[in-house]
């Protein structure tokens, strides 16, 4: 899963990125309201964290836009203001959540899976898919009651196609959400995981869609 965080303070920038990458995301950085349009503009991302109080384009004009041009990700506004009426015009410019700061890392994070989950169907903090388990609190995921270690681009393949169960996702699209922007990309990898992962969670949970990519389904219980 992959997010923007749009902040000018360069301390709490690299806090907020230095926890969601540890809670399993890939995570890019804009550091004024023009660069952070551009990237939501031209990036996929699963959720955006976006201070209202940025330089040379505001947060609400930034989220407008985004607005505007059909950009639907969820978006969480972080504000330093306290007046109700400026977290009001962040709900009315298309916001799905905010936190005033000072917050604790904690809530940042519950809101986001939580508008992560809600994006792609899901309400539990818990996704399943027959005997697999994904924790998007712990970043943890178990095989029939069993832990499975994986690797960081292994759980991020994995989150991406259990938030999105039954539909085919294309290689680019996976390459798209478990990747920042900065990263040497290879589309060719995502089938090293994809390998990787039907050896430690079962030959059958990712389909290959020929031509077209993978699907998670679940398995199918033998009679």
């Amino acid at each position: 899963m992959r997010l923007l965080i749009a902040e000018d303070e360069p301390e709490l920038a690299g806090q907020l990125e230095s926890a969601m990458t540890q809670a399993g995301y890939a995570v890019d950085l804009a550091a004024d309201g023009e660069d952070a349009w551009h990237l939501g503009e031209t990036e996929p991302y699963d959720a955006v964290v976006l201070d209202l109080g940025l330089p040379v384009v505001d947060g609400i004009r930034v989220l407008e836009r985004w607005r505007a041009a059909g950009r639907d990700m969820p978006v969480l506004i972080l504000t330093a203001r306290d007046r109700w009426s400026d977290k009001v015009k962040g709900i009315d410019a298309g916001a799905d959540d905010y936190l005033a700061k000072p917050f604790h890392m904690a809530e940042l994070q519950a809101r986001l899976r939580a508008l992560i989950r809600r994006a792609s169907g899901h309400h539990s903090a818990e996704l399943v898919c027959g005997p697999v388990r994904l924790d998007t609190r712990a970043a943890r995921v178990s095989l029939a009651g069993e832990e499975v270690r994986l690797t960081g681009h292994e759980f991020r393949v994995l989150a991406y196609l259990m938030h999105h169960q039954g539909r085919v996702i294309s290689r680019t699209e996976l390459t798209e959400h478990i990747y920042d922007q900065d990263f040497d990309r290879d589309s060719n990898t995502i089938e090293v995981f994809v390998g990787r992962l039907r050896k430690k969670l079962g030959p059958e949970l990712i389909q290959t869609v020929r031509g077209l990519g993978y699907r998670l389904t679940e398995p199918r219980s033998e009679a």
